[in-house]
């Protein structure tokens, strides 16, 4: 691989993440609101767990096979948009728990990595569009399999940048929020994953338009 194709593959992945926050990005918002930054890696790096097994699908030709599963992608997507939803409301219709339980709950790093993992894994024509970038970038007159690392640790490095920048502004934003009792914050965290489920399900309803 040149380093000419390289700066074109960065430049699309900076396409592609300069646009408004997607359903990752606004769970790891509503966690850095509710848990902080820090705890919110947690599902940064569940988040980068599930798309690296999704590169890894992708990599040993299981696209056409994940393609082909029509029901089971249906159902995949459908149950990662009510995970979304029903955390969403649960947030927003029940009262905050302590700190200590926070800590351990709904805040404990395995709950958060879960949650990041669940929602990643929900949107499997991830497989799908990784199977679809990386060939554009790959010289096949060279060894395929240490292009794909570095094609698939790239865009790993840039989501998560990303996806910490986000939480870095939201935690910023909580300066701005002091006013606001921890009930409001639910509300408002419980409203970001129901959006992150929205646009997970339009994000399904658009593809099935497609088919």
């Amino acid at each position: 691989m040149s380093w000419e194709t390289y700066l074109a593959y960065l430049a699309t992945c900076a396409v592609f993440f300069a646009t408004p926050p997607d359903t990752s990005q606004l769970l790891v918002i509503s966690n850095s609101l509710r848990c902080g930054l820090r705890r919110s890696l947690a599902t940064v790096a569940g988040d980068l767990s599930a798309n690296s097994l999704q590169m890894t699908a992708a990599a040993f030709g299981l696209t056409a096979i994940v393609a082909l599963s029509a029901d089971a992608l249906w159902i995949v997507k459908w149950i990662g948009v009510a995970y979304l939803l029903w955390i969403g409301l649960r947030l927003m219709l029940t009262k905050p728990a302590g700190s200590g339980e926070m800590a351990g709950g709904v805040c404990g790093v395995g709950f958060l990595f879960r949650q990041g993992f669940l929602t990643s894994s929900a949107n499997p024509y991830a497989v799908i569009f990784f199977g679809a970038l990386f060939p554009q970038f790959i010289d096949p007159t060279q060894t395929v399999l240490p292009q794909l690392l570095v094609l698939g640790s790239t865009y790993l490095l840039i989501d998560g940048l990303t996806l910490i920048a986000w939480g870095w502004a939201a935690t910023a934003s909580l300066g701005q929020m002091r006013g606001l009792n921890s009930i409001w914050i639910n509300r408002i965290c419980g409203a970001l994953m129901v959006g992150a489920a929205a646009l997970l399900g339009f994000k399904d309803l658009n593809a099935e338009t497609r088919l």
